[in-house]
């Protein structure tokens, strides 16, 4: 765990060194956009004590770290549900082809067109959020809640999951239905909570649910997608931090025909 730890060290480092550099010859932030660790190098700047280099490491590894097995597993769960609903991934599939067309593979800018790989995602992340019981809070101060007396100190698990799929919160609760999305506006976000809610919602939502959606939008307009057999795809879930699959998934692909002088040069 040491060597690995040093090599991260040494790889984000060696990150925020090239970055550093640029700044320091005038690199045009606009020619590629401003990442996050020139972000970051702006606040070291003017508060240098607070976003040291190892500051800045921390929020890059969380954010590696933290992006990573929830995304996979995340789009992993959106898969098995629609290779276990073929008519909404027929949906999905029409969609993409409607707003995207097939002369181009789907890109970023796309993905907010696509209200119904929207929906899919926000009913996946429903159904199977990425972090369960999301992050543990703790009571600065003792509070009353719903008649519960809770002191000062106390670690608080927000049970996601079962919020999620409470029959008095939502209609057919365990049931796979994206189009409860269709026309959403996060008036009730209270009640879908996957990535929290409040200033202490999770910080990579919005990048999570581009990376999601391009990625499970490019699947779906590049490939057909099949069970291996007749059964249903296996959607019992895992135990850890995150929740994964009980069964990892597996599938049968071929590209479709449409996108086969796209995917000849890539």
């Amino acid at each position: 765990m040491l060597k690995a730890s040093g090599r991260a060290d040494v790889f984000l480092q060696k990150l925020i060194d090239e970055h550093r550099e640029r700044r320091v010859s005038r690199w045009p932030e606009d020619k590629h956009g401003k990442t996050m660790i020139q972000t970051l190098l702006s606040l070291q700047e003017s508060q240098p004590h607070y976003y040291s280099d190892d500051i800045i490491k921390g929020h890059l590894l969380t954010m590696l770290a933290a992006g990573t097995d929830t995304t996979s597993g995340t789009i992993e769960w959106a898969m098995s549900l629609l290779l276990n609903h073929p008519t909404v991934m027929k949906k999905a599939w029409i969609e993409i082809r409607e707003r995207v067309g097939e002369n181009r593979m789907v890109e970023e800018g796309d993905v907010s067109k696509l209200k119904y790989v929207e929906a899919i995602i926000y009913e996946t992340l429903r159904l199977f959020p990425a972090a369960p019981l999301l992050v543990p809070h703790e009571c600065s101060e003792d509070c009353r809640i719903e008649g519960f007396e809770v002191a000062k100190g106390t670690m608080l698990l927000v049970n996601a999951w079962a919020i999620h799929r409470d029959s008095k919160v939502w209609e057919d609760p365990t049931s796979f239905q994206p189009e409860r999305f269709l026309n959403w506006e996060g008036v009730e976000s209270y009640k879908w909570i996957p990535f929290g809610m409040g200033r202490r919602a999770c910080p990579g939502a919005a990048l999570a649910q581009r990376v999601v959606g391009l990625t499970l939008a490019t699947l779906i307009q590049c490939f057909e997608w099949d069970k291996v057999d007749e059964q249903q795809i296996d959607v019992s879930e895992g135990s850890g931090i995150t929740m994964p699959k009980a069964k990892a998934l597996e599938a049968m692909c071929k590209p479709r025909t449409s996108m086969l002088h796209l995917l000849a040069h890539l």
